[in-house]
């Protein structure tokens, strides 16, 4: 058990590295292909910051080994868009408020609405068809709406970039980290560094799943509970502090878009992905995670319709709704 835990907290600490990795050098990449703040916000850096969240079911659906694989997969799935649109807007509005408070900035946030509005409008139509396909009566149907998710993001994604064609793109970027003595590194320095951050996040995923499949054996636990709260919360979490830098910076559409890129990814191409290599008949607890969700995100696109902007108080109010997702799962876990 004890080596368990040590081998859990190792793989953390691989994919963690592997993503940070990623993350600088996709930026980069995004700078040498000359792309503009919306589309490294909600497509580069949302993809790029979900990258460890998304490898965990991948590895645990097609390669994992032992009863909990499964569970383990699935519940990494729904459990990423629960703590996209509930902590990791919790964090997002505390860190407006706390630099407000010692004046790097105001406490009203400037989001482009356009990019944030089809950010959440996608999220809840990929999300609500790939819960929804869990009723459907056979797999040809599933596998058909898994087709239907992957175009839709396909989708996505040309909006996304063709909304953005011609903006500036003013956000920083660190040094590369294989290169950091050059101020502008040289694509193939820059594809190395990507390839590189992809191997350790796949072997530290695959090191993850194994053991955390030991641990729920040996607690007694859900392994779909004990993933859907410990997988996305170690594996993502930290990486969206990237839009605590964001908001310090003033940069309030990154700092969204991060996550809310990172939302629709997470609800449709990972579904999609259940949908095609696991029976995807979800369990109440997985109703309740989707749920959650989608209300804790349907708060924040009401205030957006309603007063045309986005509160950092609305953003807070994440917490509440996380806090009832746990009361919920151990009032009702066996």
């Amino acid at each position: 058990m004890i080596i368990s835990i040590g081998l859990l907290v190792l793989s953390l600490g691989i994919i963690l590295a592997g993503a940070e990795l990623f993350t600088n050098g996709i930026e980069w990449f995004g700078r040498k292909l000359q792309l503009a703040e919306g589309a490294v916000g909600s497509v580069l850096a949302a993809v790029g910051t979900a990258l460890p969240e998304t490898m965990i079911p991948i590895i645990a659906i097609l390669f994992g080994k032992g009863a909990h694989s499964e569970e383990i997969g699935v519940g990494a799935i729904l459990g990423a868009p629960l703590m996209l649109s509930t902590l990791a807007m919790f964090v997002t509005g505390l860190a407006v408020l706390i630099f407000a408070r010692t004046r790097r900035r105001s406490s009203e946030m400037r989001v482009d609405h356009k990019v944030l509005g089809r950010d959440l409008r996608t999220f809840f139509v990929v999300y609500v068809l790939a819960i929804g396909a869990s009723f459907l009566p056979g797999r040809p149907y599933k596998v058909a709406a898994a087709l239907v998710l992957i175009g839709l993001y396909v989708y996505y994604v040309r909006q996304t970039f063709r909304g953005v064609i011609g903006e500036g793109h003013g956000h920083e970027l660190g040094r590369l980290h294989f290169h950091r003595r050059a101020e502008v590194p040289r694509l193939r320095v820059v594809v190395t560094q990507v390839f590189a951050a992809l191997v350790c996040i796949i072997v530290g995923a695959h090191l993850f799943v194994q053991n955390l499949s030991h641990i729920a054996t040996v607690l007694g636990m859900s392994a779909f509970v004990l993933s859907t709260i410990v997988t996305p919360i170690a594996t993502e979490l930290p990486e969206k502090f990237n839009s605590v830098t964001w908001v310090r910076k003033k940069k309030d559409t990154l700092a969204l878009g991060n996550i809310s890129g990172a939302m629709v990814f997470q609800s449709s191409i990972l579904p999609a992905l259940g949908l095609m290599f696991t029976p995807w008949v979800l369990s109440r607890d997985a109703l309740a995670t989707a749920v959650v969700a989608l209300v804790a995100a349907g708060v924040i696109s009401a205030e957006m319709a309603i007063r045309k902007r986005v509160s950092p108080f609305t953003l807070l109010l994440g917490i509440v709704f996380y806090a009832a997702y746990l009361v919920y799962v151990f009032a009702f876990e066996h």
